[in-house]
């Protein structure tokens, strides 16, 4: 299936929020993310079906001062 994950194409297996963000090696437990520009809480990752075509942005917090 063919996805957009921060703007960038990806080409992955995954049916689930979850299942690819463990494909693209995204394993954080502190990383927000978005559906289509809707919020998606982690809890809900697991249950969160993807289509062909969806846009995922996937934010992590920076260390530094």
């Amino acid at each position: 299936m063919n996805i957009t994950v921060n703007a960038k194409p990806h080409d992955i297996s995954a049916t689930t929020l979850d299942a690819a963000l463990r494909e693209l090696g995204l394993t954080s437990p502190a990383l927000a993310t978005a559906l289509n520009g809707s919020f998606v809480s982690r809890a809900k990752r697991v249950d969160t079906q993807l289509t062909e075509g969806d846009r995922i942005e996937v934010l992590a917090p920076m260390q530094g001062g």
